[in-house]
């Protein structure tokens, strides 16, 4: 296995964690307070990594290309996709959104086929449409005969939304990158995106539930444990990946969240695990056996 799979696997792995603590602190302290919160804790991790690694507290000698692109991206993935995201793991919970979440790859192969102009084989078509094909057996039930939605629409139009931000984030991400190291291209991802709710905050009025927020400890330690996961490990192991790979093969291997989290769920959080969300995560394994055998 490549370097750029292991880092996808990794980022899945993180992304397990991630997604767990920041629905249990959403649900203490709402999705916006969670979702500007994982960005300073993110930072502030990733600040004192490359303090230490770089002897810089900034990536001040990246050329001006990069930071503008991943800003770009920092935009479109942390604050446009994560304000859906962050939304619809409160309405429909982590595991039915991660799995609709799993739609990334085959945006993201569109995506950069139209705008980097990688081109997929057609096994990598047929992975993705196996991967697609299990989102709909989890998203979708049979009840008196007729097949309806298994979650609210809001919920699930709120997590495909997320889905279509995070694709054109990777891309944006690929093509301004360069030759940044993935720590310092995430910290300026985090930067733009802090910078943004910055502004957003008291325009959505929200400052008060930010104090809220701060003044909840258990949340906090639920968001610190995230943000580790997230915003720092995951996010720029993710980087690593589609450096490494076509962006749509390391998204294919990054939607692996679903499988992994099932467990955790089941075992931690004593849910019950559907038939179909089963059998979607073994069709999503067998996606994943076609993209890398």
């Amino acid at each position: 296995m490549s370097t750029g799979e292991l880092a996808a696997l990794g980022t899945a792995a993180c992304w397990t964690v991630t997604v767990l603590a920041f629905e249990a602190a959403g649900r203490r302290v709402g999705s916006l307070p969670v979702n500007f919160l994982r960005l300073l804790l993110g930072l502030l991790f990733l600040t004192t990594w490359t303090t230490l690694s770089s002897g810089r507290p900034l990536p001040i000698d990246a050329p001006l290309r990069n930071w503008l692109w991943m800003g770009l991206s920092g935009l479109v993935g942390f604050v446009l996709a994560d304000l859906c995201l962050f939304r619809a793991f409160v309405l429909i919970g982590a595991r039915a959104t991660m799995i609709i979440y799993s739609l990334v790859p085959p945006m993201s192969a569109l995506a950069s086929g139209l705008l980097l102009g990688e081109v997929l084989p057609g096994r990598v078509w047929l992975a993705m449409s196996v991967s697609i094909a299990g989102i709909c057996m989890v998203i979708l039930v049979r009840g008196g005969g007729r097949v309806t939605l298994a979650h609210p629409v809001r919920g699930i139009l709120l997590a495909l939304a997320g889905a279509l931000g995070q694709a054109l984030g990777l891309v944006i991400s690929k093509h301004g990158m360069g030759g940044l190291g993935m720590f310092a291209a995430t910290q300026i991802r985090i930067l733009a995106a802090a910078a943004a709710f910055l502004a957003l905050i008291p325009l959505l009025r929200q400052t008060g539930r930010i104090r809220a927020a701060l003044g909840d400890r258990k949340a906090l330690r639920i968001v610190t444990l995230g943000s580790f996961f997230g915003p720092f490990l995951g996010v720029s192991l993710s980087l690593a990946a589609v450096r490494g790979l076509n962006v749509g093969v390391a998204a294919t291997i990054m939607s692996m969240v679903p499988v992994f989290i099932l467990l955790p769920e089941t075992v931690l959080l004593h849910r019950r695990v559907r038939a179909p969300e089963i059998a979607g995560a073994v069709v999503a394994v067998c996606g994943i056996a076609l993209l890398t055998i």
